[in-house]
């Protein structure tokens, strides 16, 4: 069975739900060390075992990763993250914590079998676990462009999609994605469905230049990572970071554009799921 790099390599929580889960371990630990009534404390022990018990039920409920996958998350944590920073002049920490996983891959992969997708974009690649995920889903014409900013993070996805079969079928670019869509709009491409996973801050700028240049089909889907962001959207404004004032201003954008339809799952740290009219 897959599992997610979250799971299977648990550093700090990065979604809502893993967030809820530490906080209710610690209220644990808290409450046994006080003298607070065993009713409570049996409550406090059922919130925390639903809680916790949600992410390894889906893991064990969903179809299996491919080798390929497991060996590309595999390497994405075996990395030492912390010793590479790019992004032109803007300092950008790379983490393992950046990978989709297990899950999301899935549903990616299904959501590109179900839509017959031929032509697909990526826009934020790291190390390419759903790049890869979804390329699993293509038939042997598809093509899948991946935009990436940094260059090694390229060079590592490049030779984990070296041992997959499906591999050839993604052609990455490296550069800023809003270069890369420039680029994609002067060439007149255009996508069945686009996966956004980069820049927080440059989500609604993504979104526009899928709509405005054609780059999308009609019907085409788009799916949306981190739209929940740690809560942060949903949370008072003064508890959100640049990114989570980002998300949150994405979110409502969206959700006003007479041009699309929209659901927000609350799949990790959030996939929402948009439709052209």
């Amino acid at each position: 069975m897959g599992h997610s790099l979250e799971m299977a390599n648990p550093t700090r929580p990065v979604t809502p739900l893993g967030i809820v889960v530490q906080k209710l371990e610690n209220m644990v630990q808290i409450a046994e060390q006080s003298s607070v009534p065993e009713e409570l404390m049996t409550e406090l022990r059922q919130v925390l075992a639903l809680a916790a018990g949600i992410d390894p039920y889906l893991e064990a409920c969903t179809t299996p990763e491919s080798p390929a996958l497991a060996a590309l998350a595999q390497r994405t944590a075996a990395e030492d993250w912390g010793k590479h920073f790019a992004d032109g002049e803007t300092v950008r920490q790379l983490e393992q914590e950046m990978l989709s996983g297990h899950i999301e891959g899935q549903t990616l992969k299904l959501l590109v079998a179900m839509t017959r997708a031929k032509r697909i974009l990526e826009i934020g690649l790291f190390t390419g676990y759903s790049a890869l995920a979804m390329a699993e889903a293509l038939p042997e014409t598809g093509i899948l462009v991946a935009c990436e900013v940094d260059p090694y993070v390229a060079s590592v996805a490049r030779s984990c999609f070296a041992a997959s079969p499906h591999g050839d079928k993604i052609q990455i670019r490296v550069a800023p994605a809003l270069e890369t869509l420039r680029a994609l709009a002067a060439e007149q491409a255009c996508f069945d469905l686009v996966f956004i996973d980069a820049d927080k801050q440059e989500y609604c700028d993504y979104f526009h230049w899928l709509l405005d240049y054609d780059l999308l089909a009609p019907d085409g889907l788009i799916c949306v990572d981190n739209t929940l962001l740690q809560g942060q959207p949903y949370l008072p404004p003064a508890q959100r970071t640049p990114n989570g004032e980002a998300i949150a201003q994405f979110n409502q954008m969206v959700a006003a554009d007479p041009r699309v339809e929209q659901v927000l799952l609350p799949l990790r740290d959030g996939l929402t799921l948009i439709r052209r009219k």
